[in-house]
């Protein structure tokens, strides 16, 4: 059973009961809240609103921003021989799970061959070290994307996972320390690899297996507020975060969530994810082989599918743009009408778009479906498009 946690001082208590129980911490994820449920005192879910998916502008700019990326040369200028460079930022934890995500996409099918895919995540570098734009670590991601045989202005795209070591802070503390730290490094990553359009982010996995004090529960769970925090901050329009030269200076690239991969130890979530002993080393906060490849899997299934990444991770064939019912590759007003025919006469609308997906370009709402519901935020998408 789970049940909101709601003090401050719970959080401690369950620092030291968890270790008792590590089969699970009582804890919800946060893509699991009730309506009305809180975390001592603050909603869940991924977005504002406690939503698990955004809407309106910021996916409109999100979709906008994702079309930009393109093969590029060593001097961040269109090329068609280009290159499109995903890089991984983050600790320990990032790394391992990198390298297995790295395992996993050499042997998919449906990448794009312009993709370079370079695991920049290094051993020990937490947030509060990497928040310093002098830290030997952005030197060291550069030797990196040099041994690659790539340019930082080819970093195109981030995957970016990161927590401090050894945290000690109450809750909220601890995840108000991250999320300033995680807006500085935002405004790192911008300024050293300029070409950069989106960031996805992800918090820790589970922690309640742990045997060292290196970054346990609740604290790996509370990390997901940092990043929910960080990407809500955008949203609002923090000039720290701005991505919209129309706006003002552009501080940082455009966010989302990559996958949230924080579950219960044991307790499925709604998806059925769960986190085995098996899934970790000795030490409880690393993940094993096993639970490295199933880190892969989400990452796999997650650039592979999201809006706004297969518009440049798949082969062109398979690149889908949110909104395109006509497969121009365009979103205007020429979607309108095969939008409602889709709608009113699917099988009209198979012989005339054989090649269209209607689930795929029309589920605007994503929630796996394609119905009436979709065709509100089909307008505001357009409108903000």
């Amino acid at each position: 059973m789970r049940l909101p946690i709601r003090f401050a001082t719970v959080s401690f208590v369950l620092v030291f009961t968890s270790a008792s129980t590590p089969g699970q911490t009582g804890f919800t994820p946060l893509i699991d809240f009730a309506p009305g449920e809180s975390y001592q005192g603050f909603d869940g879910g991924l977005y504002p609103n406690a939503r698990n998916v955004f809407l309106g502008r910021h996916l409109a700019d999100g979709l906008d921003q994702a079309g930009r990326i393109r093969p590029l040369d060593a001097n961040g200028r269109p090329a068609p021989d280009g290159k499109i460079v995903l890089l991984t930022v983050g600790m320990s934890n990032t790394r391992i799970e990198s390298s297995a995500f790295g395992d996993r996409l050499r042997s998919f099918p449906d990448r794009n061959p312009p993709l370079v895919f370079v695991n920049g995540a290094q051993g020990g570098q937490s947030a509060a070290r990497i928040a310093d734009p002098n830290a030997p670590y952005w030197t060291q991601v550069d030797k990196i994307l040099a041994q690659q045989g790539v340019t930082p202005l080819q970093v195109q795209a981030v995957w970016f996972k990161e927590a401090n070591a050894r945290p000690t802070e109450p809750f909220p503390q601890h995840a108000e320390i991250l999320r300033s730290q995680f807006k500085t490094i935002m405004n790192i990553i911008k300024s050293r690899y300029p070409r950069t359009a989106a960031v996805y982010a992800s918090s820790r996995i589970y922690a309640g297996y742990a045997t060292t004090n290196l970054n346990p529960e609740p604290f790996a769970y509370e990390s997901g507020f940092a990043v929910k925090w960080l990407i809500e901050d955008q949203i609002s329009g923090d000039p720290l975060l701005n991505y919209d030269p129309r706006v003002g200076p552009v501080n940082a690239a455009w966010m989302q969530w990559g996958p949230y991969m924080w579950a219960d130890g044991t307790n499925p979530r709604s998806d059925g994810l769960i986190w085995a002993r098996s899934d970790f080393r000795n030490d409880g906060t690393h993940p094993s082989s096993q639970g490295a490849a199933k880190v892969a899997a989400m990452l796999l299934e997650f650039f592979s599918s999201a809006p706004t990444t297969r518009l440049w991770f798949l082969r062109p064939e398979l690149q889908v743009l949110l909104g395109d019912l006509n497969g121009d590759r365009r979103l205007n007003g020429a979607d309108i009408d095969p939008f409602f025919l889709a709608l009113v006469d699917p099988g009209a609308f198979a012989r005339q778009y054989p090649n269209i997906d209607p689930v795929q370009a029309g589920d605007i709402n994503q929630d796996g479906r394609f119905d009436g519901g979709d065709l509100e935020v089909f307008f505001r998408l357009l409108a903000g498009f």
